[in-house]
């Protein structure tokens, strides 16, 4: 399968708040999305988890 669960964690809280899939073919290192943190009440950045 190229599509892998993964799961994004907050940069500055270090919560884990969201999954999704990502295509391992394209994105083949970690990725990043800015995405609302429910725990800080903003837009952080999310980077991919171990």
């Amino acid at each position: 399968m190229p599509r892998e669960k993964i799961t994004l964690e907050c940069t500055s809280c270090k919560q884990r708040n969201y999954e999704t899939t990502k295509n391992k073919r394209l994105h083949s290192g970690r990725v990043e999305f800015t995405k609302f943190c429910p725990f800080e009440r903003k837009r952080t950045v999310h980077k991919e988890a171990k």
